[in-house]
């Protein structure tokens, strides 16, 4: 994964230490590069003790940010003393760089309260949070009001920042694949590209036909050997299974990828029940679990909504997202549930072992040797979040739903691809889904990390967020 890069401001005071401003910055610049992140900061001699005190040091690093505004995607405010308020404000709203902002200031010791080191972060915080709100730039709190840069506290901030600064800076500007129209019966996966073009995302689309054509013409026989070695490096293919299914697929992949490159697709989601078994003869899932373990996730039913859940997922956590339905009760256990898809699971988040064979319930009706395709398992235990990004038409606002929980290991004797989940108070979130008129889709991770999700798409995405909890 690419480092995230942040853009530094040091604060200070005339009247405070300004050798606090001094060590402050060396420190925390060797912290945050330490903790993953690139810095940008203008020179140390730029300023006088390298921080923003002024409306004249506000300008120069108002300056400095717009010079690098492609690169920053975040921006780091501490206080090692009391600070300007004014000039970090300042420096904030001239820069315009609408980025991610988190707000931190030093703890002060009692046996260090003399004059040479009384900081007054604590109370210099609340004088920029306030401006800040006054301005409406939205921000970042760290988890205490004051820390130390080496508490376990500041280190989850930073881990968070982090994360927030990559779902924002990956979803503004996202581009999102729909292959094939949506399914007739599927109204759930209806969505609004304009909602999403006013949130910076586009929608590139094709008709299915196109890419079954590509896939039947494919004559690269040098890439149509490396996509079968690639299959076959993947996982294991059910016994007796006839090589053309398998050629059939890597022609299908192939054609997917080269739309996906060429139209420079972050996410997509394909039209599979149950147009490509019939005119194409196989199913999607094994080319978009794929995809997914490239860092391309793919959502079935061509429900895009999805496929944007499964990327903002991707790049909160680093790993690649599972797309599921909420699909079954677990017997009398009301906070858990059996979550199915067919299923295009990639095959790092199937966390154990798998085969790959025909769809179950379309190979049934539509003949075996049109189906192949589908990744078969049940989900291994561990953590998982969740989450449900929607267009809602009718408020013209886009809104989403968060939550943890975890996955399973309860044997559960079913087909497709299978996963026993577990969410305190399953009910509420059951109930509030229903009341709020969400689908039964939903893309999951093996990962923690809903507060992130939560911060990103709601403080600076401006969606409608319900963060689910206990």
């Amino acid at each position: 994964m690419e480092k995230t890069t942040i853009g530094l401001i040091v604060g200070t005071r005339g009247f405070f230490p300004a050798s606090l401003a001094e060590s402050g910055r060396k420190d925390i610049v060797t912290k945050l590069e330490s903790s993953g992140f690139n810095v940008l900061i203008p020179a140390e001699d730029a300023t006088a003790y390298g921080a923003v005190e002024s409306l004249a040091d506000a300008k120069l690093y108002a300056r400095f940010f717009k010079d690098h505004d492609e690169e920053i995607q975040g921006i780091v405010v501490t206080l090692p003393n009391f600070g300007d308020e004014i000039g970090i404000v300042e420096t904030l709203e001239r820069s315009k760089l609408n980025v991610p902002v988190l707000v931190h200031a030093w703890d002060d010791r009692t046996n260090q309260m003399d004059i040479a080191h009384r900081r007054d972060a604590f109370c210099g915080k609340l004088s920029v949070c306030n401006n800040l709100y006054q301005r409406s730039i939205p921000f970042t709190n760290t988890t205490l009001h004051t820390c130390s840069i080496d508490s376990k506290e500041f280190e989850d901030d930073l881990i968070r920042f982090n994360q927030i600064c990559r779902v924002v800076s990956g979803l503004r500007g996202a581009r999102l694949g729909a292959i094939g129209q949506r399914p007739n019966a599927f109204n759930t996966v209806r969505y609004s590209e304009k909602l999403l073009q006013d949130s910076g995302i586009t929608v590139a689309t094709v008709d299915l036909s196109e890419i079954i054509s590509t896939a039947q013409n494919w004559d690269d026989d040098i890439s149509q050997k490396g996509k079968l070695k690639e299959i076959e490096n993947y996982g294991p293919i059910v016994e007796g299974t006839p090589s053309e299914h398998v050629t059939r697929t890597a022609n299908l992949s192939l054609a997917v990828e080269k739309w996906v490159d060429e139209m420079e697709i972050d996410a997509s989601a394909i039209q599979c029940w149950d147009s490509i078994e019939k005119n194409y003869g196989c199913a999607t899932c094994l080319s978009m679990s794929m995809m997914g373990e490239a860092g391309k996730p793919s959502a079935c039913e061509t429900d895009v909504m999805g496929a944007l859940s499964m990327l903002a997922l991707q790049l909160a956590s680093g790993e690649p997202s599972g797309f599921l339905d909420w699909n079954n009760n677990y017997d009398d256990d009301r906070d858990s549930c059996v979550n199915i898809h067919c299923s295009n699971y990639p095959k790092s988040f199937i966390g154990g072992d798998f085969e790959i064979g025909n769809l179950d319930i379309l190979g049934a009706s539509l003949g075996a040797e049109k189906c192949f395709g589908a990744l078969k398992a049940q989900i291994k235990s561990g953590p998982m979040t969740f989450l449900r990004i929607s267009t809602d038409d009718v408020k013209g606002t886009i809104k989403a739903y968060v939550g943890e929980g975890d996955f399973r290991d309860d044997p559960i004797d079913t087909a497709g691809g299978v996963a026993l989940c577990h969410v305190n108070n399953l009910q509420g979130l059951l109930s509030y889904m229903c009341e709020n008129g969400f689908e039964h889709h939903v893309a999951m991770n093996r990962s923690l990390s809903a507060d992130a999700v939560k911060e990103a798409l709601g403080k600076y995405m401006g969606w409608e967020v319900y963060q689910h909890k206990d």
